[in-house]
């Protein structure tokens, strides 16, 4: 085991860090070496087995990323956008693989991870799962090859505990379809409806979230037209599939040039 490549996860106690922590522990290709949490939270100095009421492990919960950090190899964030923008810079000092799936940046926030990413490899992505990047090749491509006669939807359902709208993955696939049709997404994004808004406007891409339950994530790509539909859809049931793409990722960017990559690269798409 101790010739395995080193990582730490951060936001141990959240969702996804639990899910993270299961999977790197059950992993034959990774050592997990630390787990931070926020400052006075109940975790801290605590045994991250014990934490998850598992047999301990050894591993003692941080509120100090560098400490952690200074031993690994690779970080796996799926935390908040604040706090990833702190680890980009302490990850770009130890040299680390940075594999971030927080969502909801602003350009600013974009621009802070840039500049960490000249130290630092950084693969990022709302979405780490195969499926959903094959989803995205596929919307590129029938969007490139539809006009604009055919609208297009994103319709996104996610549980009820997620802060941000539309989510990570919506955003990736509205991309995805605006470089099809070869202009910006900014430009022609339409994000909810109410009220007497006016007839939907030729070649706008729009966005629809729906909040409920425990709801994994499911995405659908609408192309409709006069007399016909076409309607591409993802669903994820389990978050291990995140997990396991975060880890994917990690092994990915060892070795490999400081600069800021995405699930594309890491899957040679």
């Amino acid at each position: 085991m101790a010739d395995l490549p080193a990582i730490s996860i951060v936001g141990a106690s959240g969702r996804m860090g639990r899910m993270l922590i299961a999977e790197a522990l059950a992993s034959d290709r990774v050592r997990l070496v630390g787990a931070t949490e926020q400052p006075g939270h109940d975790w801290i100095g605590q045994d991250l087995g014990a934490c998850l009421n598992r047999a301990k492990i050894g591993i003692v919960v941080s509120d100090d990323p560098l400490e952690v950090f200074a031993k690994s190899r690779a970080v796996l964030d799926f935390t908040a956008p604040a706090a990833t923008i702190g680890h980009a810079a302490l990850a770009a000092q130890a040299r680390l693989v940075h594999v971030i799936g927080t969502t909801g940046f602003h350009s600013d926030d974009l621009a802070k991870l840039s500049a960490a990413a000249r130290h630092a490899v950084i693969v990022r992505a709302g979405n780490m799962s195969l499926g959903v990047n094959l989803l995205m090749q596929l919307t590129r491509k029938v969007a490139a090859a539809l006009d604009s006669d055919f609208d297009i939807e994103i319709v996104e359902s996610h549980h009820r505990h997620k802060v941000d709208a539309p989510s990570g993955t919506a955003l990736m696939l509205g991309e995805a379809a605006a470089k099809g049709r070869g202009v910006g997404l900014d430009d022609i994004a339409e994000r909810g409806r109410d009220g007497m808004t006016g007839a939907r406007k030729t070649g706008a891409i729009g966005f629809s979230a729906i909040r409920g339950g425990d709801v994994v994530g499911e995405h659908d790509v609408i192309f409709a037209a006069d007399g016909e539909r076409i309607v591409l859809r993802h669903m994820a049931t389990d978050r291990a599939i995140f997990a396991r793409g975060a880890l994917k990722a990690a092994l990915w960017g060892l070795g490999k040039k400081p600069g800021e990559y995405d699930m594309l690269d890491v899957l040679g798409l």
